[in-house]
């Protein structure tokens, strides 16, 4: 079964608006892990819109009561320290001891994640960040675009999984729907991507703009692992409920087996 790890960044985000303590995200993980999702994802950027470091070792230390719960932090490991505070992407892995590390290509003014890695070049620094987190007790994940030939390049960095970007499957579906062939095929080659990853010993996460219609396609690939959501997931949760949302994410990743 695939499990859910929910992204707080929106949380984050609209406390910030209002530069106090509420909305809680401690409170939210702790609503979130009630309602059955198994895990906690940030994404610390180093303009400190959201999610900041603080969340990071408040929600390490929470976590250390939910010894099931899996704690996920992304972010660009070339992110070094700001004039801000932001300590560095690296900084915050060490003092957040996460169970998972997902390295996301962005750069600071990007909105929102966008694309996966490009590892046709040199990856020197980016086996050294990936080898540096697995020795601080991270499972490493990098988020990559459905190209197989990229996939390979992933394992070979030593990665231990990759995290799909979802974002242009999602737009194909919202366009279409999903059951028009453009769809069909969109999932068709992320399903053959993740086969691809899993039969070279990579596990497979996914990620960006999925919600609880086009997860009824997408979560039809076997290996899936683990999907990581946030604006979506939140969005309803602000019509429907935390609790009744999580649970709407979980039944659309259930299968019958």
């Amino acid at each position: 079964m695939t499990v859910l790890s929910v992204n707080l960044n929106k949380v984050a985000l609209l406390r910030n608006s209002r530069e106090g303590d509420q909305p809680s995200v401690v409170e939210a993980a702790k609503t979130v892990i009630a309602a059955g999702a198994a895990g906690i994802t940030v994404h610390p950027r180093p303009d400190q819109r959201h999610i900041r470091p603080h969340d990071v070792t408040d929600l390490a230390a929470l976590l250390k009561n939910y010894p099931h719960i899996e704690f996920n932090i992304e972010g660009n490991p070339a992110a070094g320290p700001r004039d801000n505070g932001y300590p560095g992407f690296s900084a915050l892995i060490e003092a957040g001891r996460p169970h998972q590390a997902t390295l996301v290509p962005d750069s600071d003014s990007q909105l929102t994640s966008d694309h996966g890695w490009n590892l046709a070049g040199d990856n020197a620094a980016l086996m050294d960040w990936i080898a540096h987190y697995q020795s601080v007790g991270a499972r490493v994940s990098l988020f990559m675009d459905p190209d197989e030939a990229q996939i390979e390049r992933a394992k070979a960095c030593g990665a231990d999984r990759i995290e799909l970007y979802t974002g242009p499957f999602a737009a194909t579906a919202w366009e279409h729907g999903l059951e028009h062939a453009q769809s069909q095929r969109s999932f068709e080659r992320y399903r053959d991507a993740a086969r691809f990853a899993n039969s070279i010993g990579l596990g497979v996460n996914a990620g960006h703009d999925l919600d609880t219609e086009n997860l009824k396609l997408f979560n039809q690939i076997e290996c899936l692992l683990e999907v990581s959501i946030g604006h979506a997931l939140i969005n309803d949760a602000l019509n429907h409920g935390l609790s009744s949302t999580v649970a709407a994410y979980l039944q659309a990743l259930h299968r019958d087996e």
